[in-house]
């Protein structure tokens, strides 16, 4: 990894390269995506199938897209025990986070007025899951839990098949234990349009959630409006803020675990200690080699890596602040102190043994979280992203006669007459 000293052209020209992974500058694909969701705005079901053959290699049809409750029975018995134990404690530990989150309708009445807010859930939910080549049921959880908890009463599941015409035994135990209704063989771009749209077979719904490749990421962009979306993520990344005091093993196995991820993913030191730097880049290169996934986290390091060494800690704060990362690890003296300075992060682990994994899958707050700089305005994904609140306004007459010549008066300063006629016109003689 590269070690550089942390000035504000690095700061910058470290921000600009980020940002650059966006997937906002990826329009070469979107003109593709835009005609997989037409395609499947039109034809339904037909393009649905279709591109599963085409994509996927796998035939389905009405008969089978959707897993039925055999499938679900079968993917118990060949599901490894001791990960469906470990997928049993993960979703009580994030269900019990959730819970926490969870915002009540509220009134209040005063001489005539009342006024509140009313908390209702959104009807229905659709999460995308990848599939195929891989399974994600720490995914799943973390986009499904939220739901559930906020009372929404249709959970539709997408996720592409596996060359069998099957999903996989994890993906299946997890959607059933987490509670969802209704699971559809269904991938990619594809599979976001048939829940934006609907399909003979796909149910339309209400929100998209979930992660996907750069397709299925630009097909929530595409459908946006039409439905709502979580979010529009882009690689992985982590930020790790250190002093002297910190392990440097521990420093860099955390670095690696947001690199392997993809070539994409970006990792960075950030560290008042130049002795620290060097100690951790020397433990990443001796990891790197000895790692399954090698190839991707060296090309992830290559490109979006990087030690940077601050003067001092206030320093490093102004940088860790506008790089605004998705995983922020603290490992400094006091690391709850330096937290209370950190304004802009996704999720914030603090301490050496609070390692970015543990948010990842188990501990239970969101691994859904913001990504390129987008902390600075967004948050991990919650309950509150699964609710809809409404006003709630009630004025008696008397009340009413009290303000309503305030309220025709600023209606008439923006030349909206009707807007004071129709307070005036209650109280005419």
């Amino acid at each position: 990894m590269r070690i550089l000293d942390l000035t504000e052209t690095t700061k910058n020209d470290i921000l600009n390269s980020l940002l650059k992974r966006s997937p906002n500058n990826y329009q070469e694909f979107e003109e593709r995506v835009h005609a997989i969701v037409d395609d499947v705005r039109t034809r339904k079901d037909a393009a649905v199938f279709s591109y599963t053959k085409q994509f996927d290699g796998v035939d389905i049809d009405a008969s089978n897209v959707r897993v039925t409750e055999e499938e679900i029975a079968e993917a118990y018995e060949k599901a490894d025990p001791a990960l469906l134990a470990v997928i049993r404690k993960a979703l009580a530990n994030i269900r019990k986070y959730h819970e926490k989150q969870r915002q009540n309708s509220w009134l209040t009445c005063e001489e005539g007025i009342i006024l509140g807010q009313k908390v209702t859930p959104l009807a229905s939910a659709g999460v995308y899951v990848p599939g195929g080549k891989a399974a994600y049921p720490s995914s799943l959880l973390m986009n499904v839990i939220p739901a559930k908890t906020a009372g929404v009463p249709r959970i539709v599941l997408c996720t592409p098949p596996g060359k069998d015409g099957k999903v996989a035994p994890s993906t299946l135990v997890a959607a059933k234990e987490a509670g969802v209704d209704e699971i559809y063989k269904a991938g990619g771009a594809q599979a976001v349009a048939a829940m934006a749209f609907g399909t003979e077979s796909i149910p339309k719904v209400d929100k998209i959630c979930g992660p996907g490749n750069i397709y299925v990421a630009l097909a929530k962009k595409a459908v946006f409006g039409y439905v709502g979306i979580d979010s529009i993520a882009g690689p992985s990344e982590i930020l790790v803020l250190a002093d002297e005091t910190a392990n440097p093993r521990y420093v860099a196995a955390d670095l690696l675990s947001q690199a392997e991820h993809d070539e994409m993913a970006s990792a960075i030191l950030i560290t008042t200690s130049r002795t620290l730097a060097e100690e951790a880049a020397k433990e990443a290169e001796r990891f790197t080699e000895l790692l399954s996934r090698k190839e991707i986290i060296q090309k992830s390091l290559d490109n979006y890596g990087y030690i940077l060494v601050a003067e001092n800690m206030d320093d490093a704060l102004d940088a860790v602040n506008e790089i605004a990362s998705e995983h922020l690890e603290i490992m400094t003296k006091d690391p709850f102190e330096i937290m209370t300075r950190v304004k802009n992060a996704g999720a914030i682990f603090l301490g050496e043994h609070s390692s970015e994994p543990l948010g990842d899958y188990f501990a239970g707050p969101n691994h859904v979280l913001p990504t390129n700089g987008t902390a600075k305005f967004f948050s991990p994904l919650g309950v509150e992203d699964f609710i809809k609140r409404s006003s709630l306004i009630s004025y008696s007459r008397d009340a009413l006669r009290e303000v309503y010549p305030d309220i025709a008066s600023f209606a008439e300063c923006e030349h909206l007459t009707a807007h004071a006629n129709s307070v005036r016109v209650r109280f005419e003689e």
